[in-house]
């Protein structure tokens, strides 16, 4: 199983440039994928910059026919023109999909700093080995105080998850509103975090649950223990950052650990501010 994670920065090349079809040809030649994960995916949003309020959601859903469309959005206001305009996250799956879940982040108030609503998208997936909740996500840039306030609802989602997993509710045969649908404790989590390997927020993420249940591990340092992590931005000369780390991540719950096989960086495309970063998973 294949899952890919890409902060597309809405199409934006470090040339400055919007090209969504540049964007999907460079996912083409990356590989296949079972599910594609991707961040800052606008639709209609006036003035970003080398944008002409592409619909990012309708285009890279038809790009990619074969695989179900799950679309979250963080942040939605008016367009200035009797529309709406959109930015989020973008799940992409071939697996067929169950439950879906959009969960708004909690944002603190920090007058100190710019901020933007922050939300993760969560789709249950049938995998060949079970079902599996993916989910991607982006969080805060500026205030650190509300991306440890993130980091700790993603913590809290995967407590509340594995919970219902050892102590599934009862089903209702006559209302199917209330109908029992999977929703494991295995979890792919990625995207782009806006911390640094050994930040605070990073160790914080993968520090135990209470009472034992699977919780998040980084899967670079589970499959690299040795060796830093790649570089996820800073290669291709954008406007920013003006040095390369890596600030995209692949968490999973400790009970998938097992099944991973890889992880890489497609460090050739300068179709974004980000890196593609691709996960392998056993069947």
């Amino acid at each position: 199983m294949k899952v890919l994670s890409w902060n597309i920065q809405w199409g934006r090349g470090a040339d400055g440039r919007v090209d969504l079809a540049r964007t999907v040809a460079a996912i083409r030649a990356a590989g296949s994928f079972d599910v594609i994960c991707l961040q800052e995916v606008a639709s209609n949003f006036p003035g970003l910059p080398g944008g002409v309020r592409e619909d990012g959601v309708a285009l890279l859903t038809a790009a990619f026919a074969g695989h179900e469309a799950v679309f979250g959005a963080g942040l939605e206001v008016p367009d200035g023109s009797g529309g709406r305009a959109r930015f989020g996250n973008l799940i992409l799956s071939r697996l067929p999909v169950g439950q879906v879940f959009r969960h708004l982040l909690p944002a603190p108030a920090d007058a100190t700093v710019p901020s933007m609503q922050r939300v993760c998208v969560e789709a249950v997936v049938t995998a060949a080995f079970g079902p599996l909740r993916i989910m991607t996500t982006h969080l805060e840039y500026y205030s650190q105080r509300q991306r440890r306030a993130q980091v700790e609802a993603l913590r809290a989602l995967q407590c509340e998850a594995a919970g219902q997993a050892v102590a599934p509710a009862a089903g209702k045969e006559s209302n199917p509103a209330f109908a029992a649908w999977p929703r494991p404790a295995a979890a792919v989590l990625c995207g782009d975090f806006n911390c640094e390997p050994g930040s605070d927020e990073h160790r914080r993420m993968q520090v135990a649950l209470d009472g034992g249940l699977p919780s998040w591990q980084d899967a670079w340092l589970a499959l690299h223990p040795d060796r830093e992590h790649s570089p996820s931005v800073g290669l291709h000369g954008a406007d920013w950052p003006d040095r390369a780390y890596c600030c995209d991540f692949f968490f999973v719950s400790t009970d998938l650990a097992p099944r991973l096989r890889a992880l890489r960086v497609v460090a050739d495309t300068p179709a974004s501010d980000h890196q593609p970063v691709v996960l392998e998973l056993a069947d």
